[in-house]
């Protein structure tokens, strides 16, 4: 079929995602699609059924035969399948038992003094500065790079050289370039993971030094946690930071109300787009999803935030609203047992970010007009280019 929907699709703007979800979803829940490297490909647009094949347990990352899978973008890190078929599951529960304690929300609670410190700081740097400035550079980026530094255990003088290879990883429309950025990274990883092992601590990639895994299973998993752990975040507060600033009246609800942040942040985790990619998964037999029939070995592209703009499940879901009372819960960290082992981490960050910034600037402004904010192009994780403000 030559007239499929072709991804990624056009937005009108940085901040709204496309209305072809939209309007494929009027049609049902699940649609056909030519994915960005020319293969077919399924995209789940409808909240319902995102949750159920993310439940589903024959829809996994791996496939028998990966050579020959679909891929839906360049990307090394998730534009295909990835691990290995026949051990998928057994490793990715003996996976998530090693790193829940790491991530726990008694952990996190205990670390959200530590967070405030970090954004205190670096809040204070800011107000030293004439602007305007680039909240981006300034703040949104270095404060998640800095707690899951220390999370993990990685220099934090070491972050312009894995922010580099970060965004070789991100690239989607060039396969060598990305897959080229993923060994270097992993290569970085596995050297810190061997210094670990001649000298622990109290941090993540100590307890994987000294796992039951190859050496390339534990660098990768490393280095997904280290790039997932600052991307989404550094994203999650440029987005929350112009969707407050768009108009002004939720700032100020914000300042004038700081209770209101924990609702806030969820209302930003649902609302922020800043990437059109998606989650990538491979069916291992045949699934009856609505009217459709996934075959196996079929990919399928999970749009989470499209699933977060359901009409039928949030009133005027393309409307940010600092005091919106969600019937039902985002999906942004994914859902059953693909929920996102970081969401107790985000949180904390965002919690402490949007409770400590308008208070310390309540007279924060977009330096420019949001419609002139731009993304960044051909990556996986997406994002702003530059959060210019003002106060």
């Amino acid at each position: 079929m030559s007239d499929l929907p072709q991804m990624p699709f056009q937005r009108n703007n940085a901040l709204d995602i496309s209305p072809t979800y939209r309007e494929l979803r009027k049609e049902g829940p699940i649609s056909r699609v030519r994915t960005q490297t020319g293969g077919e490909a399924w995209l789940v647009t409808e909240y319902e059924m995102v949750r159920r094949l993310l439940a589903d347990e024959r829809l996994g990352r791996s496939h028998p035969d990966p050579d020959s899978a679909t891929r839906v973008s360049g990307s090394a890190l998730m534009g295909g399948p990835s691990g290995d078929y026949a051990t998928e599951k057994e490793r990715h529960q003996r996976m998530r038992k090693l790193l829940t304690p790491a991530f726990s929300a008694r952990r996190m609670k205990a670390l959200s003094g530590h967070v405030q410190e970090l954004v205190s700081g670096l809040l204070d740097e800011m107000a030293e500065k004439t602007p305007p400035l680039d909240l981006h550079e300034n703040f949104s980026f270095p404060l998640p790079v800095l707690v899951i530094c220390e999370l993990l255990g990685v220099p934090f003088e070491d972050r312009e050289h894995f922010r580099a290879l970060s965004d070789g990883i991100s690239i989607t429309t060039d396969p060598a370039a990305s897959a080229a950025a993923l060994e270097k990274f992993s290569a970085y990883i596995l050297e810190l993971v061997n210094r670990k092992r001649a000298h622990p601590a109290e941090d993540v990639l100590s307890d994987l030094a000294h796992m039951e895994a190859d050496d390339q299973e534990i660098s990768r998993l490393g280095a997904g946690l280290l790039f997932a752990g600052h991307e989404t975040t550094v994203n999650s507060i440029d987005f929350g930071v112009v969707y407050l600033l768009r108009d002004l009246a939720q700032r100020d609800a914000v300042v004038a109300d700081p209770s209101v942040v924990p609702q806030v942040v969820e209302e930003i985790l649902r609302i922020a787009s800043p990437s059109d990619h998606g989650l990538v998964r491979y069916a291992k037999a045949d699934v009856e999803a609505g009217e459709v029939t996934i075959r196996a070995g079929e990919p399928v592209i999970i749009i989470s935030a499209a699933a977060n703009r359901d009409e039928n499940v949030f009133a005027e879901p393309e409307v940010f609203d600092a005091h919106r009372s969600q019937p039902e819960p985002h999906i942004a960290f994914g859902y059953a047992q693909h929920y996102c082992i970081g969401a107790n981490l985000a949180r904390v960050e965002l919690n402490e970010v949007f409770g400590t910034l308008f208070r310390r600037f309540p007279t924060m402004e977009l330096a420019v007009p949001a419609e002139e904010l731009r993304l960044r192009e051909g990556r996986l994780t997406g994002g702003l280019m530059e959060v210019p403000v003002t106060w």
